[in-house]
């Protein structure tokens, strides 16, 4: 996931430009004077949205306490789920629970990997070095906890973006968030309450995209593809527009394809990238599997005394449970968008698809990144501010343990991270600027232009103040949709166990296999497998119909019976 400015971990892109090879100027640049000018609107924002409660020696933001009961609630709200409901997910992953006849546009399994291509990122890199540097290696197990809870809330945006999401007559699909607390609120009976909590959310996540997801995306690959090719004495040092440049016409064939375009790169990249950073921090393990066993005994035992640490155990669980939530997204209600675009007609085939994202971002991914460095004892290099910087330094020291050539490896991570990002980003930002605009193509084609153009400007220049901006304006987004989905879950419930319960009585079974919308590949049905569909619709309204009709007779005869029936 984006990377976001917290009261722990600094963002210092001027640094890592600095590093990239850019001389100091002589006077202020735009970029600095854009800074200047941003700097008071942001620190004041980002003191209010990260506003600390003090615990002791040490404050926990009130945003991560309402994440943390969210994630808690729901995962007790829908019966444990992601202790239940695993085996039957990988099922709908692999396609075999939809048909190519149903609505929506893409697989399952490519909407979970256009969200992990999102959520997969520096969070996974430098997020979880910052918070062993910080809160020692216990703050990985804490990690690993949350990321389990999380696992819901991912279900449940995802659920309920399918369920209340629109489809043109192109078969468009457009969902999220926004869509279901206007009309999930309607149909509750508070139509302007939904309506102004989807307009809110909209604006949030347009904005708040382009820092996050764009910019310091941008920025962080062309710093790191700079000092992976020399640093100072780079070709791209002093020219990272060209490096922008790149990026941005790789953003443009994919990001103004749409949807389908974005699923189609995902799917491939998003296991790729996965499993390169998985196979390479394995390795680091396997290399130093004789400190393995004392490596997660410390990892246990400082999860509860937090020696060393401000505020102890607790000082060690907040930071975990921070970065935990930070890295995954849940509770940002972007899987909502990303899975609301699935070919299925069952909403809850794609919260069990959802359980899979922070499982693979918060539990597996995260692990192995803090197993790596702890193995290795690069967490016990000396920090200053705890920036993505000194993150990604220490990340970078486990992998040099192994060979001088290894950092490479992670240089090539995290470009795929970083880029990866900007697909699905964009189309998140994209269908805020939709709703907002009454669903308007002109409106959503020209905010993929300006996000194109905004790769080059982030690979560019720094910005901090201005990514410090809309990083407090993304994290707004959680106030909005966690707020729905309070609402939302008697809706959400019924969605959900009503599923369960169909799919272990077996009404809700597999689809025959060349009907079976698959994982990759055309999803797109045959002309006779239309109308095959349209014949078996037609025949199940028909029963339904005499069912109905069945119930209607006999409620009658028996107001007949006993002469309850009122005069019309």
């Amino acid at each position: 996931m984006p990377h976001f400015m917290t009261s722990h971990e600094r963002v210092h892109l001027s640094q890592l430009q600095l590093n990239a090879g850019e001389a100091p100027p002589s006077s202020p640049t735009l970029d600095e004077r854009v800074d200047n000018l941003f700097a008071p609107i942001a620190d004041r924002l980002s003191a209010i949205v990260f506003f600390e409660i003090p615990l002791g020696p040490i404050g926990i933001p009130v945003v991560v306490i309402w994440l943390m009961a969210a994630a808690i609630f729901f995962t007790a709200w829908l019966k444990w789920q992601p202790l239940r409901g695993l085996k039957h997910s990988l099922d709908v992953i692999r396609g075999k629970r939809s048909a190519k006849t149903d609505p929506g546009q893409v697989s399952s399994f490519q909407a979970l990997a256009t969200e992990l291509s999102g959520t997969v990122g520096l969070g996974n890199i430098a997020g979880v070095a910052v918070a062993i540097s910080l809160g020692g290696p216990g703050a990985a197990l804490w990690i690993v906890i949350f990321g389990f809870f999380a696992m819901t809330l991912k279900m449940a945006e995802a659920t309920l973006g399918v369920k209340y999401r629109t489809i043109d007559k192109k078969g468009v699909v457009s969902g999220g968030p926004m869509y279901y607390l206007r009309d999930g609120l309607k149909e509750l009976g508070w139509p302007k309450l939904g309506l102004g909590l989807a307009i809110c959310y909209a604006v949030f996540t347009a904005i708040g995209a382009v820092g996050a997801g764009n910019l310091f995306q941008a920025n962080q690959v062309a710093a790191a593809v700079v000092n992976a090719t020399g640093g100072e004495d780079s070709f791209f040092a002093g020219q990272l527009w060209i490096l922008g440049l790149m990026m941005a016409v790789l953003t443009a064939v994919v990001v103004l394809g749409g949807i389908t375009s974005i699923a189609r790169w995902t799917s491939k990249v998003t296991p790729l990238m996965a499993v390169l950073y998985l196979v390479s921090t394995v390795v680091i393990i396997l290399l130093h599997v004789t400190e393995l066993p004392a490596a997660v005994a410390t990892i246990f035992q400082s999860a509860f005394t937090g020696e060393g640490v401000a505020g102890g155990a607790v000082g060690v669980a907040i930071i975990g449970i921070q970065r935990a939530l930070f890295s995954n997204g849940g509770g940002l209600g972007t899987a909502g968008m990303a899975h609301a675009a699935v070919k299925t007609k069952h909403p809850g085939t794609e919260g069990y698809t959802a359980l899979w994202e922070p499982l693979i971002d918060s539990i597996i991914i995260c692990t192995l990144t803090a197993l790596a460095i702890t193995v290795t004892g690069a967490y016990q290099m000396e920090t200053e501010d705890g920036s993505t910087a000194e993150g990604v330094a220490i990340t970078q020291s486990a992998f040099a343990s192994v060979a001088d050539w290894y950092p490479y490896l992670l240089t090539a991570c995290i470009v795929l991270f970083g880029v990866s990002t900007l697909f699905s980003y964009g189309y998140y930002g994209q269908k805020s600027i939709g709703f907002l605009f009454g669903g308007s193509k002109i409106a959503e084609k020209g905010y993929q232009i300006f996000w194109v153009l905004a790769v080059i400007v982030g690979a560019s220049v720094s910005l901090d103040s201005v990514i410090a901006f809309s990083d407090a304006v993304f994290f707004l987004m959680v106030l909005p949709n966690l707020l729905g989905m309070y609402f939302l879950a008697r809706v959400l419930r019924l969605e959900i166990l009503r599923h369960q319960t169909r799919t272990e009585v077996g009404t809700l079974g597999e689809i025959p296999d060349d009907l079976q919308v698959g994982m990759t590949g055309s999803h797109d049905p045959t002309p006779e497998q239309v109308e095959a569909a349209k014949a078996r619709e037609q025949r199940r309204k028909r029963k339904l119909g005499k069912v109905r009709a069945g119930f209607r007779r006999a409620r009658a005869e028996r107001e007949d019976e006993t002469g309850d029936s009122e005069p019309v």
